[in-house]
């Protein structure tokens, strides 16, 4: 799973969704998703707006989580 770490980079740069939804032009609503990981995908320009705004790079607000055992699909052995 590919998790965004906004929510982190805002508190690290002492920023508000709202700020951010201002500096970069993009929905307060688009950027809550990306908050709570509810993405299903992100454009280029929207990584990139957003690692100019919080000056940061996209590995940075992109992290991979591998996932749970738990949470891994059991399909019988061949």
């Amino acid at each position: 799973m590919i998790r965004v770490r906004l929510d982190y980079l805002l508190l690290d740069n002492r920023m508000k969704l709202k700020e951010l939804a201002e500096a970069t032009g993009l929905a307060v609503n688009n950027l809550s998703i990306l908050k709570t990981n509810k993405a299903r995908a992100i454009r280029f320009s929207t990584l990139e707006a957003l690692c100019k705004a919080l000056n940061c790079k996209p590995g940075d607000l992109l992290e991979y989580v591998a996932d749970r055992p738990e949470d891994a699909v059991n399909s019988p052995a061949p």
